[in-house]
Order: C-alpha cells, then sequence, then structure tokens
C-alpha cells in the first residue's frame, strides 16, 4: 500500500511542478497534496508541523500569484483585459508551441488583450503587456521554487526512510 500512496504522492508533486506554470492547476497546493498523501504511509514523521507549515505557504502562494500580475500590469499601465489576455494567451501558446508558448503565448496574449482594451496606444499596449508578462513570470517562479522544495522534501522523506516502507 505505502509504495500505491508513495507514487500518488510523486505524482501530485510533479502535477504542482506543472500547474507553476499553468493556470488550471494550483501549482504548490497540488504538490502540497503529493506530501500529505505521504504522511499517509508507514512512514514515521516528526509530527503534523511540517504538513501545517507547507500548507501555509502554499495558500500564501496561491493568493500572492494572483497579486503579483496584476501588480505588474498596474504598474506599467495595464488592464484587465491585459490580464486575461496573457492568461488565454498562454493556454493557446502551450497548445500549440508547448513549453516556449508559455512565454510566447503570456506576453502576446497580454499585448493583444491591452489592443482590445485601447486600440490605438499600442505603445502603451506594448509597455502593459510587458508589466503583465513580468507579473506572470514572477508568479510562475514563486510557484516553481516552492514546488521544487516541495520535491526536495518529498525525496528527502522517501529515501531517508526506505526501510520503513511497507
Amino acid at each position: 500500500m505505502d509504495f500505491l500512496l508513495i507514487s500518488l504522492g510523486l505524482v501530485f508533486i510533479i502535477l504542482g511542478i506543472i500547474g507553476s506554470f499553468l493556470p488550471v492547476l494550483p501549482g504548490p497546493i497540488t504538490g502540497w497534496i503529493g506530501l500529505l498523501i505521504l504522511h499517509q504511509t508507514s512512514i514515521e514523521l516528526d509530527g503534523n508541523l511540517f504538513l501545517f507549515v507547507t500548507l501555509i505557504i502554499s495558500i500564501l502562494v496561491f493568493l500572492i500569484d494572483y497579486i503579483i500580475p496584476a501588480l505588474g500590469a498596474k504598474k506599467f499601465g495595464g488592464t484587465k483585459w491585459g490580464m486575461w489576455g496573457s492568461t488565454i494567451g498562454l493556454v493557446i501558446g502551450l497548445l500549440f508551441l508547448g513549453p516556449l508558448g508559455v512565454l510566447v503565448g503570456a506576453f502576446l496574449g497580454a499585448f493583444l488583450g491591452e489592443l482590445i482594451a485601447k486600440p490605438k496606444e499600442s505603445e502603451n499596449a506594448l509597455k502593459a503587456a510587458f508589466g503583465a508578462f513580468i507579473g506572470f513570470l514572477s508568479g510562475a517562479f514563486l510557484k516553481f521554487s516552492v514546488s521544487l522544495v516541495f520535491l526536495y522534501y518529498y525525496f528527502k522523506i522517501v529515501f531517508s526512510n526506505l526501510d520503513q516502507i511497507t
């Protein structure tokens, strides 16, 4: 049973890493579920403080991720159209260009969104798109970093307790 739970936990950790770049998956929260699943195995762990702290970190990063792109767009004069365009462009870019499409799609989507909002201000649209793009990258980097830390602790826990796994 432990092998199944350990494998399922790893799947959630990996989905958390992928979710750092895809807006449809809450990256760190998904990764945290992987840690929670790991805690259901027969591995003896030191209480629930680790789970509690990592949950709080996951929730904070999840909330901050909604604020960072808005601040980036606002700082550079962007609108909600640019933020929505960035998100939609990211998904479309991923579908057609793979990982590179995440970057290209997010930027182009933000730019097109700003052009829709303010059709005669292409220079401002470019500036706002850059702000939304920087905000997106900052949020993705934060989520990716936390997800990688979760992966590290996952492997640290599993490999230091191989003798306890049934």
